[in-house]
């Protein structure tokens, strides 16, 4: 089955890229775009997902203002994303995570759900397991984690509240490289004291020499095979697992 474009909720609101799997279903997968929206890279991510039997639904978080944006890699097409990206609020991305949810549980049946967030989507699963419940936040390169500065993170960055993923029950798998320059080593290191104090179930890993958008083959620049690899292995196992 190929993917197609659905509405979740009531008509006219947020639509999401849908991709089901064609035998049992073993969970769904909120998947949550980079800065780029829900583009080939997304896409090819979701049909992976359903070919692996989880229903992927990618929400198109920027819907408010554009509608469906599939943006590539290019310098200008990142200029784009980034106008897009500041106009996003957290509270109305908490609500629309809130409905890709529902969503998601009815496609999962007796299974559990994850949020799976790329760069700027791994901040918005981080966001959405501190005010949602769900079972597994597996989060690429994600930013913004304790400090603020768009509107998306709101005047509280997401590990401020630490004690409410704990709440809501969602084990956190975290990857980014060491020469990530969005998130660095001080900040994934503060992470990581805070989901312990929390005794958030978790586990933050890094490559080492790798750099932000290693698990993306479509930048070339930023891919590396070997760390992208092995962050998806641990991100089925963590579906098994968790799911």
């Amino acid at each position: 089955m190929t993917g197609q474009w659905e509405t979740l909720g009531e008509a006219g609101g947020i639509e999401a890229y849908v991709h089901r799997p064609t035998g049992a279903v073993r969970g769904a997968v909120v998947v949550c775009s980079e800065l780029y929206g829900v583009n080939d890279y997304v896409r090819g991510t979701c049909a992976e997902l359903a070919a692996a039997g989880y229903t992927a639904l990618a929400p198109d978080y920027y819907w408010r203002n554009a509608r469906r944006t599939a943006l590539g890699y290019s310098a200008e097409e990142r200029e784009d994303g980034l106008v897009l990206m500041r106009a996003l609020d957290r509270d109305e991305l908490v609500a629309d995570a809130s409905v890709a949810l529902a969503v998601a549980r009815a496609e999962a049946g007796e299974q559990g759900v994850a949020f799976l967030g790329l760069s700027m989507g791994g901040h918005i699963a981080v966001r959405a397991a501190t005010a949602l419940s769900f079972e597994l936040a597996a989060v690429f390169y994600p930013g913004w984690l304790l400090n603020s500065g768009f509107p998306l993170v709101g005047p509280v960055p997401p590990l401020e509240t630490t004690e409410r993923i704990a709440a809501g029950g969602a084990f956190v798998l975290g990857f980014r490289g060491e020469l990530d320059h969005i998130i660095g080593a001080e900040e994934w290191e503060q992470a990581e004291q805070r989901l312990t104090k929390a005794e958030v179930p978790h586990e933050l890993v890094t490559y080492p020499g790798a750099r932000h958008g290693f698990a993306c083959a479509d930048r070339p620049a930023d891919y590396d095979p070997e760390a992208g690899s092995d962050a998806w292995q641990k991100v089925y196992a963590a579906l098994a697992s968790h799911l």
